[in-house]
């Protein structure tokens, strides 16, 4: 099997001498890589709408797909009723009584005038009777309480006519605001969620994977469309820890797309150890297990605007 791998990077590089004859071919193999996206929601909806398929190429802001989430509706017509509420409440502690409520105020105090009026008369009548000896004390302590009673209730009515009259008290008003900010603050979260509504592009990028279909239900944080950002192309390469040494960041590379033999720059900006196996027999099949893999993140510097690169697509590098 080794014997195998062996003669298939020699035939690799001698099919690539005729690219440059002054630069030989490295056993070093690297990957096309993209960044990628994952566009997932934070909340739980069915998939309604969808406006992208595989392959497409969409720019930032541009709408992927519509969730439907029937709780966001029921919560904002609570919170448009809350704050309704909130709204007049704030409203009556600021301006006091409406002119009905004072009309019937006023009618419980005529009321109670009379009913008060009453009762003094029966008082006086009675009271001069009994200083003719022609009723008992008994009944005159009774007129007497009722005749009290009534000036009690002239005197709690003409309060509250006082009252209405008035704007509410400051704590009762700061009560009002806080229920009116609170409500509003309700209103936000609705909002804020409903945004969830829609799943839109977070860069410019290419459609890659859409794993549901409409009428699937997409869970939080589960990812619905998977893409690769555009203009984030960078090449991938596994360097066994014998040869790390001969790289440094900063470092400029020559690389060749083997299968169509065009050259151009890099510069790596980036060393850092793999923290396992990964997929060094891929790119270095005479890999040593025992040796630590390090991976060298490489920009192309050269115009490549003209040329066309695949996802895991082999790169070759020059020594």
């Amino acid at each position: 099997m080794k014997n195998i791998k062996i003669g298939f990077i020699l035939l690799v590089l001698l099919s690539l001498g005729s690219c440059n004859n002054q630069e030989e071919i490295s056993p070093v193999r690297g990957k096309v890589k993209f960044e990628t996206i994952s566009v997932s929601s934070k909340l739980a909806g069915r998939v309604n709408k969808l406006f992208v398929t595989e392959g497409d190429e969409v720019s930032k802001g541009d709408t992927l797909a519509f969730l439907d989430i029937p709780e966001i509706n029921a919560k904002m017509l609570q919170a448009e009723g809350a704050l309704k509420a909130a709204k007049g409440q704030l409203n009556m502690a600021n301006v006091g009584a409406t002119e009905e409520q004072l009309i019937q105020i006023e009618g419980k105090l005529n009321a109670a005038k009379a009913e008060q009026e009453f009762a003094r008369e029966s008082y006086e009548r009675l009271h001069n009777m009994y200083k003719d000896s022609l009723i008992s004390r008994q009944q005159l302590d009774k007129v007497k309480m009722k005749l009290e009673m009534a000036n009690a209730q002239v005197s709690v009515v003409r309060a509250k006519r006082q009252e209405a009259g008035n704007r509410a008290r400051t704590e009762q008003i700061d009560q009002a605001q806080g229920q009116l900010d609170r409500s509003r603050g309700a209103r936000e979260e609705v909002l804020t969620a409903s945004d969830e509504m829609y799943l839109i592009a977070p860069a410019n990028m290419s459609i890659e994977t859409i794993s549901l279909v409409k009428g699937e239900l997409l869970s939080p944080g589960y990812t619905l469309i998977n893409g690769y950002k555009k203009n984030s192309l960078y090449f991938r390469f596994t360097i066994n820890e014998s040869r790390i040494y001969d790289f440094k960041k900063g470092d400029e590379l020559s690389l060749v797309n083997p299968y169509t033999e065009e050259g151009f720059k890099g510069k790596i900006v980036g060393i850092k150890q793999l923290p396992q196996y990964a997929d060094i027999t891929s790119t270095a099949p005479l890999y040593d297990l025992s040796e630590s893999v390090y991976e060298l993140k490489v920009i192309p510097t050269s115009d490549i605007s003209g040329s066309s690169f695949y996802t895991n697509a082999t790169i070759l590098l020059k020594n």
